[in-house]
Order: structure tokens, then sequence, then C-alpha cells
């Protein structure tokens, strides 16, 4: 039967040729699609290492300048007594700009023996884990003592630790940057945190701990507040902030709206893409059924005559839904060898299983296309009356 069925699909190989081309370029725009879809899904499933709710970030410049630097640790020390003593405030933290879920970002290489990763970089207070209910996994989180340390303590997260250390133990662990090598000391592993967002993975990141002259330059405040906070507390806060910081520019943010304006960074183009594949999928099931349909008409002679000689409405039906699963199988046995490419050679980093998934979902999707297109004009041929049929020939 197979042997008759690609027998036929050769004689009409010009033809077959555009309807094969057709199926060939859906699948590699499903795969795209699909690649993405997994890759984001992947992304959305992991922890974002964070506790967001009731989080909000105060921004701020710094416009008290004193030629002491003690004068200023006194100043802003002052002003975290005073946010604290705040009933709906659980916990406050100064720290560098690049906050999660916003777009600032402070990178650089990390290199310990061969390996020199690029990280995002922060610099933080001791109140930084607790005020984000950031996850550790292994060591401890900074304290004072670490103020007098030799070597400058660090906490890395787990990508990072993964990409330096591999599988060996982190905790002790000389690193450093390109100038020097081993001028910081590893104590601690935290858990990644999705900076970018829920359809982003974490990144690799280190952590280094404030310094007497780091309130010259810090410029977000992370305050974590009680779940009753409401927008009269919000305008108390800022009326404190801005008495005390005279001059200064002050913004007040809340971080469930900064995650929301941050994933649209990766969802609208993801649903840009799906309108475009569902625009490419609509017409290419238009073409394929369209086909069909002028085949049957053209074939209604050699219907016709299958009818007379025996054969049953079914087998007609089977033959023609057969030929298109044909077609498409050899259209994806060459789709499957651009597609696997993409794995072997690693394209965008990506890991091997996303793209994996995303082939086998495009070939469901491609014989699902198929078979739902083929079935009601192979309905429509089992329907061809015999003698009609002849009769027109």
């Amino acid at each position: 039967m197979f042997k008759h069925l690609f027998k036929l699909i050769w004689n009409k190989k010009k033809q077959n040729f555009l309807l094969m081309s057709e199926m060939l370029v859906s699948f590699l725009v499903i795969f795209a699609v699909f690649t993405l879809i997994v890759y984001y899904y992947n992304n959305y499933k992991k922890p974002i290492g964070l506790d967001y709710q009731n989080l909000w970030v105060v921004d701020y410049n710094n416009t008290y300048n004193p030629k002491s630097t003690d004068s200023l640790n006194i100043f802003y020390e002052n002003l975290r007594q005073t946010i604290k003593s705040m009933p709906q405030v659980k916990e406050i933290s100064f720290c560098s700009d690049n906050v999660p879920f916003f777009q600032n970002q402070w990178t650089g290489d990390v290199h310990y023996k061969n390996a020199s990763p690029s990280s995002d970089q922060y610099t933080v207070e001791d109140s930084y884990k607790n005020t984000l209910n950031m996850k550790l996994v292994e060591g401890r989180w900074f304290n004072k003592a670490d103020a007098v340390a030799k070597t400058q303590p660090v906490i890395i997260n787990e990508d990072l630790k993964e990409k330096l250390f591999g599988t060996e133990e982190a905790i002790g662990k000389l690193v450093g940057s390109e100038a020097n090598k081993n001028d910081m000391r590893v104590i601690g592993v935290i858990q990644g945190v999705k900076a970018k967002g829920d359809y982003a993975p974490p990144r690799a990141a280190i952590y280094k701990r404030t310094d007497t002259g780091s309130f010259h330059w810090l410029g977000k405040i992370m305050i974590h507040v009680t779940p009753d906070a409401d927008a009269a507390f919000e305008g108390r806060l800022y009326k404190t902030l801005a008495n005390y910081m005279k001059n200064s520019n002050i913004e007040i943010e809340h971080m469930p709206n900064k995650l929301k304006s941050t994933n649209l960074f990766y969802v609208v183009p993801m649903i840009v893409t799906l309108i475009v594949a569902c625009f490419l999928v609509i017409n290419v099931a238009l073409g394929l059924f369209g086909v069909l349909w002028y085949n049957i008409n053209k074939r209604r002679g050699e219907i016709g005559l299958r009818r007379a000689i025996g054969a049953s409405g079914r087998s007609v039906s089977s033959q023609l839904v057969y030929e298109s699963l044909i077609l498409a199988t050899l259209s994806l046995i060459i789709g499957t060898f651009f597609a696997v490419q993409f794995p072997l050679l690693n394209v965008f980093s990506l890991q091997a299983s996303v793209y994996i998934v995303a082939m086998l979902l495009s070939i469901i999707f491609i014989y699902l296309l198929v078979l739902v297109c083929s079935l009601y004009p192979g309905r429509q041929a089992a329907g061809i009356l015999p003698a009609v049929a002849l009769h027109e020939e």
C-alpha cells in the first residue's frame, strides 16, 4: 500500500513539492515559537528567589554632602531609625541602584582559576537578605564582624557557584577581579534571584558588603512593609523622607508593579510572535485544505474507478489522509535535520532539552494540523459515487 502511495506522490512531485515546502516553513516557524514558549515556561517554573510582595523601593539622590564621612553615616543611620520606628515597616536596607526588576544593571567578571564568568554585582547591607527574604543555601550572610575582615567577604548565588566551582565546595574559596584574582572570599551561597522578571532565568550574581563610604553613592532604599500599609502610610513615608532629605528627588515604587512592567518586556514579544505564527498556520492550513480539495476534483475519475472495482469509501478516504501524512513526514525529516543543529551547535546558549521538547511539540503540531486539514476532503472523496464520477469523466 505504501509503495503505491509513494508512486502516486512521485508522479505529482512538482505539486507535492510546493505542499512540502509549506509544511517545512510551518515546522520551522512553529519550532521557533515552541522554543520560546518552552524556554519561558522553564524559567517561570523556577523560584523567583525573593519575597516581592509588600516590598517598596525608595529612589533618592544624595543631596547631603558633609566634609566628614562619619557625619554622612550618622545622617543616614538617623534616617534608618526614623523609618524603622514606623509601625508598618518590618525591615529596611540601603543598597545600590541595581535592585531586582529595575533596568539598572552592574556587571563584571569574577575570576577563579581558568573561569571568569560575567555576573551581576550588588552592594548591599547586612539587613538586605531579611528585607527581601532571600534564601541562604550555604554558609552565612554578612554581619558586623565582616567590616574588619582581612579579605573582603562576598556572597554568590547558585548560578555563579556552578560556573566557578561546578560541584566543588564554594565556602572559603578565594575569587577576585581581573586586577586582583584573590581579593575576595566566599562566605555564603544564596538561591538565584530572577532579577529580570518571571520569564528570565536567574543570572550569576555576587554580593558585596557596604563600607563606611558607601552612603556617598547609594541611591535606593528597600523597605519591607506590613500587608496593611496603604496609600495613607505611603504619603506619610514620602513626607518623612522629603522633610529629612531636603531638595532630594524622591520616588516610591512598589515591587509587584515593577515585576508586572518587567514581565511585559518578555510577554509582549512572545504575544507578537504567537500572532504572526497563528496567521502563518492559518494560511498553511487553508492552503493545505485547498490543495487537497483541488486534488479530489482533479482525481474524480481515479476515485470513481477505484470505487467501481470495489474500493470502499473508507479506503479512499484513508488513502488521501495517508498521502498527506507521508508528505508531512518527508517535510518533517528535512525540518528536523535543520532543527537538530540548534542543540548540537549550542545556538543562543539554551539547554538542549529546550530544543528537544520544542522539536517534539512542533512535530506533533504539524501532524495534527495535516490530519485535521485532510479529514474533511477525505470524507468528501469517500462520498463520490462511482457512476457519477465515471459519467463525468
